[in-house]
């Protein structure tokens, strides 16, 4: 009898053996990605991609970034590991920069290993120094997979349970283009806001603790209210004393372009109280953290540490990365490369009924996406441009409400040339789409 070898089992079986179902993996064929350099990656069949998600919004300046990987490599090879309980030179020296950078006086650091643990640890010190579980977030927010962060998500495709240990209650303004103001001016929109504001908050009992926000909300789609919301905003939580948390996860390091942070877009009356940071500055190292206010980083009235926040690697690799930054004016690269590729792609778009809408600035930009012929949101057409878009060589994110819009957020080191490429792919893919639901 001839004894027929059995396959091996593919990774992707191996991977739905041991792994939550849960756990999503984009496309029909799920990739593996082996290695990358400057804006590309391949797999592991050899095939080279344009990376236009950057492992999402985290590879920040560029794959195989050499100034990263000799942080790293050199501080490996001295000490990988000594928790908070001692003096690290690294976390100081970052904390130091970050402090600067955050506009927030007489502010501290607190770093983490995640954007979750982050937004965690600012739920905690806002509702500890104001006594009170009551929490405002936005509609179509998202704020991470802790059990407390889930709880304030407004964003039912990534809050699995209803249970929390915070009162959330939430507030209109996120989402410009949707919704019961959508019609209104910009000025008329954030007038209507400021009033929905006032009046959610003549109808709590108590005082509230924060409002927690993204500038440019990430997993929602890219969507961003105007200019000036969060600062209106303002002056309504000064008058309660409510403290204002600006999520930077997503929005932080100069990444919309025009501004270093999200919240300078809403800067009439000064930084928010908190501030939260996390994907971007460690270039895929984990590195998280929370900015704030002395008075409110100190409310704290027991002990507490991080193990794995601030390790020494993953300080190191946050100062090469920020200073890189920095030096090659990463913020105005994505000004510029990210205007054109915004215009690029609202010209490549502009006769195809699936594309509602193009928006974001610098390299953070969103296509919502609907059935064609009417406004409803498609998934559907969202999932069929992911896979045309990975066979045509270039990988994008999906976000928004059941995950009906493109997210594009390549690293900030994008050319112009590559810009070009990348919007001449993701065109191919979205009129292959169109012809596939036109057909059904």
């Amino acid at each position: 009898m001839t004894h027929v070898p059995h396959e091996p089992p593919t990774l992707h079986a191996r991977h739905q053996a041991v792994l939550p179902s849960w756990l999503s993996l984009y496309y029909e064929r799920p990739l593996e990605l082996t290695h990358g350099e400057g804006r590309y990656v391949w797999d592991a069949e050899g095939n080279r991609y344009l990376d236009f998600f950057g492992g999402i919004l985290t590879t920040m300046t560029a794959h195989a970034l050499p100034e990263v990987t000799k942080a790293v490599s050199e501080q490996a090879g001295r000490i990988l590991h000594t928790s908070t309980l001692y003096l690290s030179r690294p976390m100081v020296e970052l904390a130091e920069r970050i402090a600067a950078l955050s506009g927030i006086p007489d502010a501290r650091v607190f770093f983490t290993t995640s954007g979750t643990e982050a937004n965690d640890t600012a739920l905690l010190l806002a509702t500890t120094h104001r006594r009170s579980n009551q929490i405002l977030a936005m509609r179509n927010s998202y704020h991470g997979r802790s059990f407390s962060t889930v709880g304030i998500t407004g964003n039912q495709s990534w809050s699995p349970t209803s249970l929390s240990p915070l009162q959330t209650l939430y507030v209109h303004g996120g989402v410009r283009s949707r919704g019961p103001y959508a019609e209104l001016s910009d000025r008329d929109f954030i007038a209507a806001c400021v009033a929905d504001l006032e009046d959610m908050l003549q109808q709590t009992a108590g005082g509230v603790a924060a409002l927690i926000a993204e500038p440019v909300q990430g997993v929602g789609g890219f969507t961003a209210p105007p200019d000036g919301l969060y600062a209106a905003f303002r002056e309504v939580l000064a008058r309660h004393g409510i403290l204002w948390i600006s999520d930077e996860v997503q929005t932080g390091w100069g990444r919309t372009g025009d501004h270093f942070w999200g919240w300078q877009a809403h800067a009439d009356n000064g930084p928010p109280d908190l501030l939260t940071f996390a994907k971007g500055i460690g270039n895929g190292m984990s590195v998280g953290g929370v900015v704030a206010r002395a008075e409110v980083m100190n409310s704290l009235t027991a002990n507490s540490i991080s193990t794995f926040g601030g390790s020494p690697v993953t300080m190191a690799a946050g100062l090469a990365n920020l200073n890189h930054l920095l030096e090659h004016d990463l913020q105005g690269n994505a000004r510029r490369v990210g205007g054109l590729l915004i215009e690029r792609l609202r010209a490549v778009t502009a006769g195809l009924d699936l594309v509602r809408e193009v928006r974001g600035r610098g390299l953070m930009i969103g296509l919502e996406l609907v059935r064609p012929g009417t406004d409803e949101p498609s998934p559907e057409a969202a999932s069929l441009v992911l896979e045309a878009a990975r066979e045509r060589g270039l990988l994008i994110g999906k976000g928004g409400q059941g995950g009906a819009s493109l997210r594009i957020a390549p690293p900030m080191s994008l050319t112009v040339a590559e810009a070009e490429e990348g919007a001449g792919l993701l065109a191919e893919a979205l009129r292959t789409a169109q012809g596939t639901l036109a057909g059904t």
